[in-house]
């Protein structure tokens, strides 16, 4: 029997009409060829993170006035300063803190505004009111703060043999190469002892050649710099000439002179004495081991790395390690070991796989389930739908901008559910057109087409009607709107395509799999001699079952009520789970991370070394911990920070903080 499309196909409805062009088409299976392939490419090109990029420019802008109070900083320069702030349009939140001779307001602007926009008015704001600001403030500082500057990356430097400044000057070197990986933006280096040239003055050959300290800067300055001056030409070459330069040793500031008296010029080191060490101790770093002795802490000086915005954190923190194992061996000596404190690529990755785990897992779980239900053919039918329109989906995100992160992904997990409704609709309404006993004789494709006609307008408008019922979200303000919306976004986009490849590829591969799996002959029997269900044949089990069942619960009140009644207690029971606290609500899992944060606040006043005391003793007891693998003890300055201390602003404090 040859196929063929009546004419009533073609006139009932724009779903008929689109499966009858495309039933019998050669395109057909390049769309869904075409779809898999973009999807392909889209998980590969999607950055992957852990959060996704939620656009909340936070600016500190920090002032100095040298010799003022806490007060009288606040009063002259805080509180004019927060006023020019506030007439800013988009400005949502201002925090002020005030300390002797400097103060820092940190400047929040609304959700979703343009970071170098909101730079640019803050920076033009103080610009043009310079006039205003009191005598002896300095120009202020502006720093711009988003969730990029996270470090996704954590190396922390230790060893038992090399020192803290040498140590400094290791993880310097490597610093300046891991700047050169492509998409990292910033770097620091927290702990160490920074290399001094330390001049010791002694008063009295001072005194006796007439000298004060306060005339040896000039001199100083002077003697440390480099001048061009000018160019030599010989033998058609240009030669500039540099006078001056750059003091690196001891000997040649010991070498710089100071005044020309009767005896000779006086040189610095007949004044005072040049040392080349350390300089004088400001923080400390320790690294240790879980589960060992006080005498296994290490020295440390810790190196982060930050990601440049919509880069992908797995691809850079790799890169950075990659191009740290190649200088082992040539700058990092054999002593000095490179432990990963902090690797938010990894936990990223891992994420980012576990969920595309789940979703395979509910595209197998939603097959079997059809499987069970309408048939092995009918789920390989709808089998072939879910991916083209998980892969159309995963396009959309792409290029909308998101990125691949645990939100994204939930909103596919999500849709999953509902983006097979559709074509589930279709192929339960084309086998059951095709066992009807009208149908015996007629061609298979006119009989899938006016099945696709039935259902098609029911399937649009409730398609839609999920949509609208989802997309509103997208709309939703504040800080939770940006965050969440990939999901509204993806299941609706989710929705739509799944709606295109019901009435595209579902008759499409119908016809060809219940053809080809089933067999021609038995097919064509079965087709002439009509089916079951509506034609007053044998019923399936599962029909058997549902008739059992629903047949009580209309015709009997005794069923209805009690049904109510289990309905209703159902509904209590959950509810009375989330008042008992049985169960968490909350709009997000918890993240999982394998470190956490002690934040050490000591009374004020403190010493550096009774901080550091305190925050070794907390290690002690952390380190005793079964799961605890390595830890490290920041004193004197801020361990790198996370998002909830981006917002807080940890990095600006010089207290303790115990790192796992």
């Amino acid at each position: 029997m040859r196929d063929s499309i009546s004419p009533a196909g073609t006139h009932a409805g724009m779903a008929g009409r689109i499966a009858a062009s495309l039933i019998d088409s050669k395109l057909t299976p390049l769309i869904v060829l075409a779809s898999v392939l973009l999807g392909v490419f889209s998980v590969l090109v999607l950055p992957r993170e852990e959060e996704p990029q939620i656009r909340v420019p936070m600016i500190d802008v920090m002032v100095s006035m040298p010799g003022t109070s806490a007060e009288e900083m606040e009063d002259r320069a805080t509180r004019p300063m927060e006023k020019l702030l506030w007439e800013l349009p988009g400005v949502e939140y201002l925090y002020s803190q005030s300390r002797e001779g400097e103060a820092m307001t940190i400047v929040r602007f609304a959700v979703g505004s343009d970071p170098d926009t909101s730079l640019a008015k803050v920076a033009e704001k103080l610009r043009s009111n310079v006039d205003r600001m009191p005598h002896g403030v300095a120009f202020p500082v502006l720093k711009l703060r988003s969730i990029d500057d996270v470090p996704i990356l954590a190396l922390t430097f230790h060893s038992a043999t090399v020192d803290e400044v040498s140590l400094r000057r290791l993880v310097a070197q490597v610093d300046d190469s891991v700047k050169r990986v492509p998409s990292v933006s910033e770097t620091a280096i927290l702990g160490g002892v920074r290399r001094e040239l330390r001049i010791l003055l002694d008063p009295v050959r001072l005194a006796s050649r007439g000298l004060t300290p306060a005339g040896l800067l000039p001199v100083l300055r002077q003697s440390n710099r480099q001048f061009r001056g000018g160019e030599l030409t010989s033998d058609n070459r240009s030669i500039v000439v540099e006078t001056g330069g750059f003091l690196h040793t001891p000997t040649q500031v010991g070498a710089v002179v100071l005044a020309n008296g009767p005896g000779g010029p006086v040189h610095l080191r007949d004044v005072a004495t040049v040392e080349d060490g350390p300089s004088e101790r400001t923080a400390h770093v320790f690294h240790g081991l879980g589960g060992t002795g006080t005498q296994s802490e290490q020295p440390a000086v810790t190196l982060t790395v930050a990601k440049r915005a919509g880069s992908n954190a797995i691809s850079v923190a790799h890169a950075v390690l990659e191009q740290v194992e190649a200088l082992k061996g040539q700058v990092i000596p054999a002593d000095v070991t490179v432990s990963i404190t902090r690797h938010y690529g990894e936990t990223a990755a891992e994420k980012s796989d576990e969920l595309l785990l789940h979703m395979g897992i509910a595209v197998v779980s939603v097959s079997v389930l059809i499987w069970l239900t309408l048939g092995w053919r009918e789920s390989g039918i709808v089998a072939v739908a879910i991916p083209a329109t998980l892969a159309l989906t995963l396009l959309v995100f792409h290029l909308y901008g998101f990125t691949l992160n645990r939100i994204t992904l939930f909103a596919l997990i999500f849709s999953i559910g509902i983006l097979v409704d559709d074509a589930i609709v279709v192929v339960e309404n084309i086998v059951r057109h095709f066992h009807l006993p009208r149908n015996r004789g007629r061609a298979w494709n006119t009989i899938a087409v006016e099945a696709v006609s039935e259902v098609g307008n029911p399937t649009i408008l409730a398609t839609f009607a999920v949509i609208a019922a989802v997309l509103p979200m997208a709309f939703v303000g504040g800080l939770m709107g940006p965050y969440m919306r990939p999901i509204p976004i993806g299941a609706s986009a989710a929705m739509f395509w799944s709606l295109l490849i019901a009435f595209i590829v579902t008759p499409w591969a119908g016809i060809r799999m219940l053809r080809w799996f089933r067999g021609e002959a038995r097919l064509a029997a079965l087709h002439a001699g009509g089916g079951h269900g509506a034609s007053g044949g044998s019923e399936d089990a599962l029909t058997r079952l549902y008739r059992r069942v629903m047949d009580p619960l209309l015709h009997h009140p005794l069923w209805q009520w009690s049904f109510l009644g289990i309905i209703t207690a159902l509904l209590l029971g959950a509810m009375a789970t989330v008042v008992g606290g049985w169960v968490t609500v909350k709009m997000l899992p918890f993240d999982n991370k394998s470190e956490f944060q002690v934040i050490l606040n000591m009374p004020e006043g403190s010493s550096l070394e009774r901080t550091a005391q305190a925050a070794r003793e907390i290690a002690s007891v952390l380190r005793d911990e079964p799961e605890v693998t390595d830890y490290q003890v920041y004193v004197g300055v801020a361990s790198p920070f996370n998002f909830n201390g981006l917002v807080r602003h940890y990095f600006l404090r010089r207290g303790a903080s115990v790192a796992d």
